[in-house]
């Protein structure tokens, strides 16, 4: 009864014992990857601080500090993220987990998707900002009313259209996507080519009127 024991112990033992060298290389990967992580999240931070985008858009009216800031902490958290998991991969290695290895692969090679897409959000709502206040300075003279409704308008089409770009950055539905974009364009088109048919018909027509006397 007991020598079976003792031989499942014993082998227990030497493959604990064997596989605590891996563990310990393993976890030290992961500890340097955090640590490393950390400081370039840091220095990121502190690079793009040296331009004081907040600031800048702040007086500009753009964007609020804490939304700049909020960006800013996204963008270096993926970084960081990124850092961690190119540590994760030779750690994984070494305690013999391939699979896993596989799967974050996969995971990494996506995060540039990502990045982009905070990027490109980050510009969009600048954008937005940016074309409501114009839109807004531009027709203040149609009352304060309007000049609102316009901007808020001219502001949530710009977001859209960001969101749209971001979702086919990101891969999903991208079908779906490319027929929302091309309807909503089809949709815009007709609606111009309908109001300026119908509002500019007397125009249209006199001047084939005028052409017609010339050609005579």
């Amino acid at each position: 009864m007991l020598e079976p024991l003792n031989s499942i112990l014993n082998r227990f033992w030497l493959s604990l014992g064997s596989f605590l060298p891996f563990f310990f290389a393993g976890l030290l990967i992961i500890i340097i990857g955090v640590l490393v992580s950390n400081l370039l999240k840091r220095a990121l931070l502190s690079i793009l601080g040296i331009f004081k985008l907040e600031q800048l858009l702040h007086r500009a009216h753009f964007m609020d500090k804490g939304e700049v800031k909020l960006w800013e902490e996204v963008l270096a958290e993926i970084v960081r993220w990124a850092v961690i998991i190119l540590f994760l991969l030779p750690a994984l290695e070494v305690w013999g987990l391939s699979r896993a290895t596989a799967v974050l692969n996969i995971f990494l090679l996506y995060l540039p998707n990502v990045i982009v897409a905070v990027v490109i959000g980050f510009v969009g709502i600048v954008s937005a900002n940016l074309i409501a206040d114009i839109v807004k300075r531009s027709v203040k003279s149609v009352g304060s009313t309007s000049a609102n409704a316009l901007s808020v308008f001219a502001k949530a089409v710009i977001v859209f259209f960001t969101a749209l770009v971001i979702l086919n950055q990101l891969g999903v539905a991208q079908d779906l996507v490319q027929i929302l974009f091309t309807g909503i364009v089809g949709m815009l088109a007709l609606a111009g080519g309908l109001a300026f048919g119908l509002g500019g018909r007397e125009m249209a027509k006199s001047i084939l009127e005028e052409l017609r006397r010339k050609v005579k």
